[in-house]
């Protein structure tokens, strides 16, 4: 199986977020989650209508579910509300074929939704380096025996990704703990050169 790494957006709007995402997906990007909480549905639309047509297949949306239908983009990914809306279960039936993802933050989330995700975020693993005072709430071993646990069972679902924290002194750890991938936002975003961040992860892979 092979390891992933995913790069969520920043919330806020920067200026050069188009050009630096143009030289991620050069790079290797092959997934990018487009998280913009407080955007409107116009303000999302003109945001894709920025990025080449090329890219499409490699965006997830965490917010207008329905510009997944306008747009053939990756697929969608789930957020706490999202998940008790009443008119979720037509959404996923014209979405069936692309991907469907969401962020659970314990074992026992994973255990119990296993089989509804194509993968799943599990965090924090590590502290935050995006949200102050976000700690992990996890014990390393316990995660590392139920991953291994759970990828003997034939066909297991979801895959599941680290996310919280990464770094390239911990993504080791995330790869030898059966982690499927990892997902970073601070680890790009706060950084002076969010490529050369991205590349750096890519060099412990």
């Amino acid at each position: 199986m092979s390891f992933s790494l995913l790069i969520i957006s920043p919330e806020q709007r920067l200026a050069s977020e188009p050009q630096v995402l143009a030289q991620l997906f050069a790079a290797g990007l092959t997934t990018f989650h487009v998280r913009k909480p407080s955007w409107t549905r116009a303000e999302l639309g003109a945001y894709l209508k920025a990025i080449p047509a090329q890219y499409y297949p490699r965006l997830v949306l965490h917010t207008h579910y329905e510009l997944a239908l306008e747009y053939p983009l990756k697929g969608i990914h789930l957020t706490t509300r999202a998940r008790k809306e009443p008119g979720l279960g037509r959404l996923l039936r014209q979405l069936r074929g692309r991907s469907i993802s969401a962020s659970l933050h314990s074992l026992a989330e994973v255990a119990r939704h296993r089989r509804r995700y194509d993968y799943v975020f599990l965090s924090p693993i590590f502290d935050s380096t995006s949200k102050a005072g976000y700690r992990s709430g996890f014990k390393l071993p316990e995660v590392q025996q139920a991953l291994a646990a759970w990828q003997q069972r034939r066909q297991y679902r979801p895959r599941v990704v680290a996310l919280g924290g990464i770094t390239p002194a911990t993504l080791g750890w995330v790869q030898q703990a059966g982690f499927a991938g990892a997902a970073v936002l601070g680890g790009i975003w706060q950084q002076p050169d969010p490529v050369t961040a991205f590349r750096a992860l890519l060099a412990e892979i």
